[in-house]
């Protein structure tokens, strides 16, 4: 068993679960960056989670350009939050605005920060895993 691969799995259940709270019963409205995350994470959890069940190192190669894209998203979106000046570069223009914030806890903590972790965490355990698996094969 893989630790990377387990706390990577852990980490993209949690955040899509977390999406699902708060958008289900917490009824929050995701903004269009939101769905784009979603769209990211929601496949991460169920690779993730059959090579964790197949002991699959090589998945790297798959989760890597999806938790890389995402970390991008979320960074801009949490960006758009706290910059006032890139809000003029705004994507969202139907719908929910992206520069809204549904929860800011301590003043900093934001939904696209929350997935900005996730992605990172993400991210690095895949090239922790993609380590591990390159000393084995040599």
């Amino acid at each position: 068993m893989s630790k990377p691969l387990v706390f990577s799995w852990l980490t993209a259940i949690t955040a899509m679960l977390g999406s699902l709270f708060f958008s289900e019963v917490m009824h929050f409205i995701p903004c269009t960056l939101c769905w784009y995350q979603r769209i990211l994470m929601y496949p991460l959890a169920v690779l993730i989670g059959i090579a964790f069940y197949n002991d699959d190192r090589r998945i790297y190669k798959y989760v890597l350009p999806l938790s890389i894209i995402g970390m991008m998203i979320s960074g801009y979106h949490y960006a758009l939050q706290k910059i006032p000046f890139l809000q003029k570069f705004e994507v969202c223009t139907s719908g929910v605005p992206c520069s809204g914030e549904y929860i800011n806890w301590l003043g900093f903590i934001t939904i696209p920060l929350l997935a900005f972790t996730a992605f990172t965490i993400i991210t690095a355990s895949m090239f922790m895993l993609k380590k591990q698996y390159n000393r084995e094969v040599e």
